[in-house]
């Protein structure tokens, strides 16, 4: 397998690819804050600066790619309808795009999704076809759905149209705060991560990012070792959107190529983050969107960075699984 390079991993999506994005997504995706806490800042030993995705339109970052991916489609496209795939916040992305422009879609989600994430997407009309993660491929469904009725396959993250829309949240932190020194973002499939890296590499070469993910669930960690995409059985984290199995064929190279390292964080590390979220600064951040937060509390940084840029990717979380994680204080 030949190695990516940065001239290599620029060629699927651009800095370029990605303002077009941000303007495209205004009619629909917010700007969303960036907010400051000095005791979070005292507990890490690092400024740090939160994007928070999980007051974005949908209780997470998804809705930026859906809904480019949508409005990139011709309009023969979308009279067709889209099929997805997603344990849900993607799902409820997908379902709330679409509702927008009057899209049919049709979203594969887990028997297990999380009620937080299963009902909203409900409540947006799509047609729900449930699989079981341990036993059926999600994708080969998808696939299947697609070819019977001539839809669109809307990937949850491999394909450059959702890495663009994924990149638009780490543009509006770094037109914001253009001086700091690293950013972390949760990675499940990578695309968040991927345009992430493209963005800030593009804007501020020296800047270092890294991906966080769960200890459980190391495809990535385990993928960059070797230098080929891993595959993993389905991880039993906490951190429900971050169970992907393999990297995306699509964001794996710009990762290989650009990334500074990838964080792994314990199951303990991701409740912690969960609750001092959640009871010192009055955010509700689900567990996979509070990762970089529990890598920074763990201080599992490099030595010499000072300040941080963290997106917190999403907000929905089941009652019952935010009771089990503030009951284990």
């Amino acid at each position: 397998m030949s190695v990516a390079t940065r001239e290599t991993a620029g060629q699927a999506v651009t800095l370029e690819d990605i303002e077009r994005a941000a303007e495209r997504i205004r009619v629909l995706a917010k700007k969303t804050p960036v907010l400051r806490s000095r005791l979070f800042d005292q507990a890490a030993g690092i400024q740090t600066f939160f994007k928070c995705e999980n007051l974005q339109r949908g209780g997470s970052f998804k809705i930026r790619g859906a809904l480019n991916f949508l409005l990139s489609l011709s309009p023969e496209e979308r009279k067709r309808g889209v099929v997805t795939f997603s344990s849900g916040n993607h799902a409820q992305a997908v379902a709330i795009a679409a509702d927008y422009l009057g899209v049919a879609a049709t979203i594969v989600m887990p028997t297990d999704a999380p009620k937080a994430k299963l009902e909203p997407t409900r409540a947006y009309g799509p047609k729900i076809v449930f699989f079981d993660r341990l036993r059926e491929s999600r994708e080969e469904i998808a696939e299947k759905l697609a070819a019977e009725t001539g839809a669109v396959l809307l990937p949850s993250f491999d394909h450059p149209w959702i890495m663009a829309g994924q990149g638009t949240a780490v543009l509006e932190l770094l037109h914001e705060y253009p001086e700091l020194d690293a950013i972390l973002t949760p990675l499940g499939g990578g695309g968040l991560f991927s345009g992430t890296l493209i963005v800030a590499k593009a804007l501020r070469p020296g800047i270092r990012v890294f991906g966080v993910e769960p200890e459980l669930a190391s495809d990535w960690h385990q993928s960059l070792q070797r230098g080929e995409r891993v595959e993993i059985a389905p991880p039993p984290t906490i951190a429900d959107g971050l169970r992907t199995t393999a990297p995306g064929k699509s964001t794996f190279p710009v990762v290989q190529a650009l990334a500074d390292g990838i964080v792994l964080v314990s199951e303990e590390e991701i409740k912690a983050a969960v609750r001092f979220l959640l009871t010192r600064m009055k955010m509700l951040v689900e567990p996979s969107g509070a990762v970089a937060a529990g890598a920074l509390l763990a201080s599992k940084l490099p030595q010499g960075i000072r300040s941080a840029g963290v997106i917190l990717s999403g907000g929905n979380v089941d009652l019952d699984v935010l009771a089990a994680i503030c009951s284990e204080a």
